[in-house]
C-alpha cells in the first residue's frame, strides 16, 4: 500500500464525521442505494470485481462487494441530479480495509471520509453544499490498493432532488463477435467484442445461456460458463448494459459443446512454485515467459460468502476472467497448474462443506474450471479428517487425481506435527494415494537453517515409514514433496540462496517426488531489508533467482 498517498487522502478527510446513529433522512435521491437491484445505477471500475452479495449486509438482503486490484481502488460510483446552492448529507455503511466514501463535482469543496479496517459495518457521513451552477454530483465508494474485499450498503444522499436533468434512455450497442470454445466436460469459454455507449462506458455485460436468466460478466470481454453437463450443446447470447440500467438487445445466439466427460490426464508435475492467484502480478504467463517454468500451484481455493462454493481467496469467483484467461494461456504454452485449497487463513472448503459429497462437488468444480487434475490440500488448521479423506478418495477413484497434502513441521528432528501424521494414517487406512509435502518453514530449529530444512525432510520420511511400513525407502522418497519459504520466513529464519541449493542437492540425490516454494510473487529483491512481505523475499537477490535455482530439480 502506498502509505504516503493514503496519508494525503486522509488529510482531505479531516473534519469529516463518523457517526454511529442513522440521521433522519428527508429524502434519499441516490439510485439503488442498498444494492437490492444488483448494480443497477452504479458504475464500477473494471478491476473492482464488483458484485452483489447476500452476506455480510447492513440492511435489506444485499450489499456491494468489490476488491481493489493492482493500481485500481475498486471504485463504484453514480451521478445524481441535484439543485444548485443546496445542502446535502452523504452517508453510507461500509466494512473492510480503508474504505472511502465521497462526492465530487460539487462546485464548491469536494468531500470524502474514510475508516480503517472495521470488522463490522461502520457508518461514514459527510455534508456539502452545491455551487451556484451545479446540477449533478458524483457519489462514490472505494477502498485502497491491496486491501482486499470491502462491502458497502445503504448509501444515502439526503437533500432536494434536481430538476430538469435529462434521463439517459439510450442503450449501448449490441456486442459483436461472440465465440464459444475451450470445452471441458463442465465448462465453455465465451469471448466477444466491446460495445459502446453514449455515456462513454459500459457498466456490465450479461450472458444468457439457452435463453435463460442472464448472469453478469462484469466489464470483461470474456466469461467462463461452468457447471455444465458433459457432451452437451449449449447456446449463448450476450448483451451490454450502461450505468443507468439501459441494456442493449442480445447478440445472436452462438452454440458450443462440452467435451465427453473425461478429465485431463494427471501427467507429472515435479516442480510447481506456489503463486498467490488473488494478486494480479505476477501473472502465470509472465512468470513462465521470464523463467521457462511452466507449472504453478494456485493458492488458495477457499469457501466464498455462501459457504461450500470455491472462490480464490474466498472472494474471487473461480471462473474470474483474468485468472482463467491466464491459466488457459499457460496451458496453451504446454504448462499446467495445481489447485491448492486451505492455507494459513480460511474459510476452508474443508470446513464450509458439511459433507464429503458436498466437498467432493466443490473439488470437482474448481478442478474442472481451471482444467487440471492436480489438487493440493494445505492443512494449517484442524479439519474433519474422515470427511476430507473420504472426499479425496472418491475424487481419486473417479478421476485418478494426483493429490498432495501440504502439512506443518513441528521441529527439525521431529518432523510433521501429530495432527498431520493422523491425517496420513487415515489416508493410508482408506487407500488414498497422496504425496506428503512438508512445509519447510516457520518451525523450531537450532544450528544452520539450511541443514534444518534437510533434517525436517528426513524426519518426515521416518514418519512416513511408520504410516506405510510395507513401502521401501525409495518408494517413500517418491511420495515426498518439499516446500520451503524463500527469503525471510514469518518466524525469523531466512532461507538463503545457499540454503536453497543445499536443499536442491539433497532432493536430487534422494530422488523425491516434487519441489515447490512459497512463492513466485516473493521471488525478487524488492525489499532487501529483512522484512516479511507477500511481494518480495526480504533479502538481496536477483529477479526469479530462487525459481531458477529450483529449476535444477531433476528428480
Amino acid at each position: 500500500m502506498n502509505l504516503r498517498r493514503l496519508a494525503a487522502v486522509a488529510v482531505l478527510a479531516i473534519g469529516g464525521t463518523m457517526l454511529a446513529a442513522t440521521p433522519a433522512n428527508a429524502a434519499n435521491i441516490a439510485t439503488n442505494p442498498g444494492f437490492e437491484n444488483d448494480l443497477a445505477g452504479w458504475s464500477c471500475t473494471a478491476g473492482a470485481g464488483a458484485t452483489v452479495v447476500s452476506s455480510p449486509v447492513h440492511g435489506g438482503s444485499k450489499a456491494l462487494q468489490a476488491t481493489p486490484q493492482g493500481s485500481d481502488t475498486g471504485r463504484c460510483q453514480q451521478t445524481v441530479s441535484v439543485k444548485p446552492s443546496s445542502s446535502y448529507t452523504l452517508s453510507g455503511w461500509v466494512r473492510g480495509g480503508y474504505v472511502f466514501l465521497g462526492v465530487s463535482g460539487t462546485g464548491t469543496t469536494d468531500q470524502n471520509t474514510w475508516t480503517s479496517s472495521p470488522s463490522a459495518y461502520s457508518q461514514l457521513t459527510r455534508t456539502f453544499t452545491t455551487g451556484a451552477s451545479t446540477k449533478t454530483v458524483t457519489i462514490y465508494v472505494n477502498s485502497w490498493y491491496g486491501q482486499g474485499a470491502y462491502q458497502a450498503d445503504d448509501i444515502v444522499l439526503d437533500g432536494p432532488p434536481g430538476e430538469g436533468t435529462p434521463t439517459d434512455i439510450t442503450p449501448p450497442t449490441v456486442p459483436t463477435g461472440l465465440t464459444v470454445g475451450g470445452p471441458t466436460s463442465s465448462s465453455l469459454n465465451l469471448a466477444w467484442s466491446a460495445s459502446t455507449d453514449d455515456s462513454g462506458r459500459i457498466d456490465r455485460y450479461e450472458v444468457s445461456r439457452d435463453n435463460g436468466n442472464p448472469v453478469s460478466a462484469g466489464t470483461a470481454l470474456s466469461h467462463t460458463a461452468t457447471g455444465l453437463s458433459p457432451d452437451t450443446t449449449y447456446g449463448f447470447r450476450v448483451r451490454a448494459c450502461d450505468g443507468s440500467g439501459n441494456c442493449s438487445a442480445y447478440s445472436s445466439s452462438v452454440s458450443g459443446k462440452t467435451s465427453g466427460g473425461t478429465v485431463p490426464p494427471p501427467g507429472e508435475i515435479r516442480y510447481a512454485p506456489y503463486i498467490d492467484i488473488t494478486m494480479a502480478t505476477p501473472s502465470l504467463v509472465g512468470a513462465a515467459n521470464a523463467t521457462g517454468v511452466k507449472n504453478y500451484t494456485l493458492a488458495f481455493a477457499l469457501g466464498d460468502s455462501s459457504g461450500c462454493n470455491p472462490a480464490w481467496g474466498g472472494t474471487i469467483p473461480v471462473d474470474e476472467p483474468r485468472i482463467i484467461n491466464d491459466v488457459r494461456a499457460l496451458q496453451a504454452q504446454g504448462g499446467q497448474v495445481i489447485v491448492a485449497t486451505g492455507g494459513a487463513q480460511g474459510p476452508y472448503l474443508e470446513h464450509t462443506c458439511g459433507t464429503s459429497a458436498a466437498l467432493l462437488t466443490a473439488y470437482k468444480k474448481v478442478l474442472d474450471t481451471v482444467g487440471t487434475n492436480h489438487l493440493d490440500v494445505d492443512v494449517e488448521a484442524s479439519i474433519d479428517v474422515n470427511k476430507v479423506n473420504t472426499a479425496l478418495k472418491q475424487l481419486q477413484a473417479e478421476r485418478g487425481t494426483v493429490i498432495s497434502y501440504t502439512l506443518r513441521i513441528q521441529g527439525q528432528d521431529y518432523g510433521l506435527d501429530p495432527f498431520s501424521v493422523s491425517i496420513l494414517q487415515d489416508a493410508a487406512a482408506k487407500g488414498l494415494d497422496v504425496i506428503v509435502n512438508p512445509m519447510l518453514m516457520d518451525f523450531g530449529y537450532s544450528g544452520n537453517w539450511g541443514s534444518a530444512l534437510i533434517s525436517a525432510a528426513e524426519a518426515t520420511l521416518k514418519q512416513m515409514k511408520g504410516v506405510w511400513p510395507a513401502k521401501t525407502d525409495a518408494q517413500l522418497r517418491k511420495r515426498l514433496g518439499l516446500t520451503p519459504m524463500i527469503g525471510k520466513n514469518d518466524t525469523g529464519s531466512t532461507t538463503t540462496q545457499a540454503d536453497a541449493r543445499s536443499l536442491l542437492n539433497w532432493a536430487n540425490s534422494n530422488h523425491v517426488a516434487y519441489i515447490g516454494f512459497w512463492s513466485a510473487g516473493r521471488d525478487n529483491g524488492g525489499c532487501p531489508n529483512g522484512q516479511v512481505s507477500p511481494t518480495c523475499s526480504g533479502i538481496s537477490q536477483s529477479p526469479w533467482e530462487f525459481t531458477t535455482i529450483f529449476k535444477g530439480f531433476t528428480g
